[in-house]
């Protein structure tokens, strides 16, 4: 059953005629008759009588519209569930890569949720960008602007990038991490093109280009946000990169006043304000 068309049986109970249930539910008084006449033949009753110009429910649709008054009840209960949670209510899925998440989002997200009792997060890390268009993710936090899209996009940062290199070890002894080849244009790459670098270990992963890095035998770009103690570690030569790397915001249009989305954007424009300082 179509809670729609349920609907209409009780408007046209409570006013008599398709003409007084059509202007209650705002719809043609043709797709009044329409409808009801499919709920008819779904049902195999006779819901209504004709006389004298008004329409008399039948004792079988009294016996419908007690389910449907039960029904309209519980429906006006769900609506009313998100009134017990203080501030917005919904559910935001959030696109990054597992770094993103881990180093900038998922610190400060705890204080979020608790300020905001009716907000969901669900995080969807990879290295592989979802499907935006197809409605995959809700927001979603991309190191390289998209090149176009039925969507809003906005700079959230200009991320600093940390060149690491052993102190000790000599060129022949060290480990130099890179990019794939389909990540050729970053400034991470051209930084270790411009200085010779040949690369030995390929991968997008941050985290294994840290670990390695914290070996002591491995040279790497690092973002600001995935640094942490390398920075003070003495045996670590740290160059601050000249070019940043942008942190591009994608929301679908949609969610630009949903009051949940607002907050949430807010929330992580936050998360990325520390990083774009300095």
């Amino acid at each position: 059953m179509n809670w729609d068309d349920l609907r209409i049986i009780a408007a046209v109970r409570d006013e008599g005629t398709y003409a007084g249930a059509s202007a209650r539910l705002r719809v043609d008084e043709t797709t009044v008759g329409r409808r009801l006449a499919r709920i008819e033949r779904s049902l195999g009753l006779r819901l209504f009588e004709a006389a004298d110009g008004l329409r008399t429910p039948t004792r079988q649709c009294e016996m419908v519209l007690a389910h449907v008054q039960a029904m309209a009840v519980h429906a006006d209960e769900i609506g009313r569930i998100g009134e017990s949670l203080p501030g917005p209510v919904g559910r935001l899925r959030i696109a990054s890569t597992s770094a993103v998440a881990e180093e900038v989002l998922a610190p400060r997200a705890a204080d979020f949720l608790r300020a905001h009792a009716g907000v969901t997060l669900q995080f969807l890390t990879s290295s592989e960008n979802v499907k935006f268009s197809h409605w995959e993710a809700d927001l979603a936090i991309r190191l390289r602007k998209p090149d176009k899209g039925d969507f809003a996009i906005s700079k959230l940062a200009e991320i600093r990038l940390y060149f690491f290199e052993p102190v000790a070890a000599g060129e022949g002894e060290r480990v130099t991490c890179v990019y794939p080849d389909e990540l050729e244009g970053v400034p991470e790459m051209q930084f270790l093109r411009a200085r010779r670098l040949r690369g030995r270990c390929v991968t997008d992963n941050v985290r294994v280009i840290r670990t390695l890095i914290q070996s002591h035998h491995a040279a790497g770009v690092l973002p600001e946000h995935s640094c942490g103690e390398l920075l003070s570690d003495r045996r670590l030569r740290a160059t601050l990169l000249p070019k940043r790397r942008d942190a591009w915001l994608l929301v679908q249009n949609h969610l630009k006043r949903d009051a949940a989305a607002r907050v949430t954007i807010d929330w992580v424009r936050a998360c990325f304000q520390d990083l774009s300082r300095g």
